[in-house]
Formats: C-alpha cells, sequence, structure tokens
C-alpha cells in the first residue's frame, strides 16, 4: 500500500521487504543478506525519503551495495538519482536499457545486465533473465532458497522471481498493442521463466499483488489467444 509500512518476508538466507511508493504504486524491493548484511534494491520508483527509510529498515547503518532498474520507464526511476547519491550504491539495468536509464536520471548504470548473469551479493546469488518485449531490456531477477531451507514458510530450493513490468498476476506486461512485442514477450515468459521453473515459485511484480507461477500457468493459453 502507497504511504503504508514494508511488508517483510524472513527466509533463511534473506529478508525481502516490499513498498508501494508513488502515484502509479510501484512495487520498491530490498533484498538483505541475513549473513553479510549486503543490500540490493529493485527499482528506485519514487519517493526516495521512504526508500531510505526502507534500506535503514535492513540496515542501521544503511547500507546499499547495488540497484539494480528492472527497465528502462520513467516510473520505475524517478527516485534513482537520489537513492545513488544518498548510498553510492552501483547501478544495474539491463544492457539494451542502460543507457536510456542513464539518460533519464543523470544516474550512470555502471552494470549493464545480460541473460544468464549473475549477481552475488553477500552469500546470496541472483539470476538474470532477460524478459524482451515490454522494453528491449527488461530484466528479472532470480534467487533460490537453498536445499537445506528450513524457516518457517521456506520451502527447500524454491525460486523467487523479482519480474519488473513482464510479469503479472493476470497477463505479461503492456507491449502497447504491438503483436510482434506481444509475441517476443510471451515467448521469453513462456520459455524462461514458466518452463524453466515449478509452481511453487513466487513472483514479485512491479505493481500489485505478489504471485505464484502456478497460479498464472492455466492461463498461458488464454493470455496468447487474446494477445496481451
Amino acid at each position: 500500500m502507497v504511504a503504508g509500512p514494508s511488508d517483510l518476508r524472513v527466509l533463511d538466507e534473506v529478508e525481502v521487504r516490499k513498498l508501494a511508493v508513488g502515484p502509479s504504486e510501484n512495487n520498491a524491493y530490498l533484498l538483505t543478506c541475513r549473513r553479510s548484511g549486503a543490500q540490493l534494491l529493485v527499482d528506485a520508483a519514487a519517493e526516495p525519503d521512504r526508500l531510505l527509510e526502507l534500506v535503514r529498515e535492513g540496515s542501521p547503518t544503511a547500507r546499499l551495495d547495488l540497484v539494480v532498474t528492472t527497465h528502462r520507464h520513467l516510473d520505475h526511476v524517478g527516485a534513482l538519482a537520489s537513492i545513488a547519491a544518498a548510498s553510492g550504491a552501483q547501478l544495474a539495468a539491463g544492457a539494451p536499457d542502460a543507457e536510456a536509464v542513464t539518460e533519464a536520471t543523470g544516474a550512470t548504470v555502471s552494470r549493464p545486465l545480460h541473460d544468464g548473469d549473475t549477481i552475488v551479493l553477500g552469500h546470496l546469488t541472483l539470476e538474470v533473465v532477460a524478459l524482451r518485449g515490454h522494453t528491449p531490456g527488461s530484466v528479472t531477477l532470480v534467487y533460490r532458497e537453498p536445499e537445506h531451507a528450513s524457516a518457517p514458510g521456506a520451502v527447500p530450493g524454491r525460486a523467487h522471481l523479482f519480474t519488473g513490468d513482464s510479469l503479472f498476476p493476470g497477463g505479461v506486461g503492456s507491449t502497447s498493442n504491438d503483436p510482434e512485442r506481444f509475441a517476443l514477450l510471451y515467448a521469453d515468459v513462456t520459455s524462461r521463466l514458466f518452463d524453466r521453473y515449478d509452481d511453487a515459485t513466487w513472483v514479485y511484480p512491479g505493481h500489485g499483488a505478489d504471485t505464484t507461477l502456478g497460479a498464472e500457468r492455466p492461463h498461458l493459453d488464454e493470455w496468447r489467444e487474446r494477445g496481451w
């Protein structure tokens, strides 16, 4: 909820905080490595003061190692320059979107991301999955719980996907009624997410409520037929 408190999920290795910010109710996510204290912010979308409060919730010293922008759209980068200046964090985005993010914000994206890249955050390892179509450089981050996971609510080996605006409850992200862009995004979401990860996989979208791949999988044919 915008103007509300953050949601917190505590797993064996990581704390995941979720905060909705700005007029478009963008979801920002803070990942905190529980062993090292390293932190990663997904989408510095708006309201930098609230995002910095979120960072401090995870770290008393306001440590922030990396900000990953899931895609170039302006509602996902409104606080990026302020967060970068306040924290000194490195900035990352999908390679095809990186220059546009830098130009829009004045904050230099120094780490372009490609499909299959890995991000090491303290003792955590995240995989980068490129999902083309919503924008050319949209990326999803993937975290897997360890096989020995035992925290309340944990599922050993379960994947967690931070999908930006490429996948939501009820469908893929907007492709502006462009059939070619929709076909590309649908193909990437199907082959790179649904074909790769099981139904327990948790999805954290760029707006709105969380979902799982299991909840969305039965509707894939419906999405293809309607074209959005």
